[in-house]
């Protein structure tokens, strides 16, 4: 049973910054896919960043390149988010994801197979 669970959220002011993590256990994530989405409230689940298990290769959506960063540690089994410069608009519950095996990186959410339950990072202004 994949679990996925996340940590690390909180409030902070305007250019702050929070680094969020994910454990992941329950299997080998070797050629699994790892993400970020967020979802403010009112608003569609939208990608926030991504990185393939091995490899590291990442992937982020326009508005956090830049400020955020992507990592994972292997040993661990667990993903990261350092968030700088935040902004008021990043304020959202974010959530870990996993996509199984795949050529292809996604940036929908229907396109991952696990989430963990989401952390609320609120940002005042």
């Amino acid at each position: 049973q994949v679990q996925l669970v996340e940590s690390g959220g909180g409030l902070v002011q305007a250019g702050g910054s929070l680094r969020l993590s994910c454990a992941a256990s329950g299997r080998t994530f070797d050629s699994y896919t790892m993400a970020w989405f967020r979802q403010a409230p009112g608003k569609e689940r939208e990608f926030v960043a991504a990185i393939r298990w091995i490899g590291g290769s990442t992937y982020y959506r326009d508005s956090v390149k830049g400020r955020f960063t992507i990592s994972r540690d292997n040993a661990k089994n667990t993903l990261y988010l350092q968030m700088n410069s935040l902004k008021p608009e990043d304020t959202a519950v974010y959530y870990c994801a996993a996509q199984g095996p795949s050529v292809i990186v996604t940036t929908t959410p229907k396109g991952y197979d696990y989430w963990g339950q989401g952390t609320q990072v609120t940002v005042s202004s």
